[in-house]
C-alpha cells in the first residue's frame, strides 16, 4: 500500500489506542489491531492486517510486559512454561490461517471478537494466591492450556490474554493482577511467533507496523498510569470496553459476509 501521511498519523494513533487499552486491560486489549489497520489505516488485506498487527502487538506487550516486572506481578515460571507450549500451537494456528480465505478470516475473526466480549463482560476473580509457586502438577495443568490458547491466537493473529488470563489463575490459582500481568509475556511471544510466520509469506507491512508501535509504546505508558486511577472503576470500564469491542464484531463479521 501507499504510506501516506494520513495513513502514518492514523497507525500511530492506532497503536497509541491499542497500547493503552492493553495495558489497562491486558486481556483483549489488543483486540482491535486488525480492525484498526483494516478500516482506519487503510490496509487492504486481511492477512496483511492481522501479520501487521502480530507484530505490533507483540512489541507492545513486551513494553508493557516490562512495565509490570518492574512493579513485581510478573510470576515468571508459570508464565514461561505457559508461553514456551503456546509457542508450538501460535505457529500451527498461523500456518493454517494463512490457508484460509480472507472473507472467511475475517467472519471468524469477527466471532472471536464477539467471544472476547462476551468474556470481558463477566466479572473477574480478584481471589487467588498471590504466593503461587511453580511446580510439576502445575506445569503439567499449564502446558496443554498454552498449548490450546497459543493455537487460537495464532490462529487470529490476536494476543490471546482473554484466554490466557483466565488459563493462568485455573491453572494456578495466581490472583487476577498477578495473571494478567504475566499474560503479558505469552501475548508477546505469541504475537512474535505469528508475525514472524506471516513475515516469511510477505504479509507484514513492516513501516505500518513500525509507526504502530511507536504509537502503542506512548499509549501504553498513559494507559499503565491509568490503570491506577482505574482501579475503582474497573468493572464499569472493562464493560463499556466489551460494549466497544461487541460493536466493532457487528461490523467486522458484515464486512466479512457482504465481501
Amino acid at each position: 500500500m501507499e504510506l501516506t501521511h494520513t495513513a502514518m498519523i492514523a497507525a500511530a494513533v492506532s497503536g497509541a489506542v491499542v497500547g493503552l487499552l492493553l495495558a489497562v486491560f491486558g486481556g483483549g486489549g489488543s483486540v482491535l489491531a486488525t480492525p484498526a489497520l483494516l478500516y482506519v489505516v487503510g490496509l487492504d488485506d486481511t492477512h496483511l492486517a492481522i501479520g501487521t498487527s502480530a507484530a505490533a502487538v507483540a512489541v507492545s506487550a513486551a513494553v508493557n510486559l516490562l512495565g509490570h516486572a518492574r512493579s513485581g506481578r510478573v510470576k515468571w515460571p508459570c508464565a514461561g512454561v505457559f508461553a514456551a507450549a503456546g509457542l508450538a500451537g501460535a505457529v500451527a494456528g498461523s500456518s493454517l490461517a494463512k490457508q484460509v480465505d480472507g472473507q472467511a478470516l475475517l467472519t471468524l475473526f469477527a466471532l472471536a471478537m464477539a467471544a472476547i466480549a462476551l468474556s470481558m463482560m463477566r466479572r473477574p476473580k480478584a481471589a487467588g494466591d498471590p504466593l503461587v509457586h511453580i511446580s510439576w502438577p502445575l506445569t503439567l495443568r499449564l502446558a496443554p492450556i498454552g498449548l490450546a490458547t497459543g493455537l487460537a491466537a495464532g490462529f487470529f493473529g490476536i494476543g490471546g490474554g482473554f484466554l490466557i488470563v483466565p488459563g493462568l489463575m485455573a491453572a494456578t490459582g495466581m490472583t487476577l493482577a498477578h495473571a494478567a500481568a504475566s499474560s503479558l509475556l505469552s501475548v508477546s511471544l505469541f504475537g512474535a511467533a505469528t508475525s514472524a510466520n506471516y513475515a516469511l509469506s510477505g504479509q507484514v507491512v513492516w513501516p505500518v507496523a513500525g509507526l504502530f508501535i511507536l504509537g502503542s509504546a506512548g499509549g501504553g505508558w498513559i494507559g499503565l498510569k491509568a490503570a491506577g486511577a482505574l482501579a475503582q472503576h474497573a468493572l464499569l470500564a472493562r464493560r463499556l470496553f466489551a460494549g466497544l469491542v461487541l460493536a466493532v464484531a457487528v461490523y467486522v463479521a458484515w464486512k466479512g459476509l457482504s465481501g
